[in-house]
């Protein structure tokens, strides 16, 4: 897969390195997972710390579903 450039506030997780969508993704659920931001009661729910807040344009919550929509928005064209 081509290569994929991560924005200033998307590469505070994921790193500033432009890498394929699918490791991005990979590092971004990573993310999720260590700092426990999965929603305990609703999975499909991802809760923003102040890093992620950022990439999902400052919401407490967002669908994992949205999540992938808002990340579309951090990539370098």
């Amino acid at each position: 897969m081509k290569p994929v450039q991560p924005d200033e506030a998307l590469a505070v997780i994921v790193g500033s390195k432009p890498l394929p969508r699918t490791e991005l993704t990979k590092k971004l659920w990573d993310y999720i997972k260590k700092n426990g931001l999965q929603d305990k009661k609703v999975k499909t729910q991802i809760n923003s710390d102040e890093k992620l807040k950022p990439v999902v344009g400052g919401k407490k919550s967002v669908s994992m579903f949205e999540l992938t929509k808002l990340v579309s928005e951090h990539l370098v064209k």
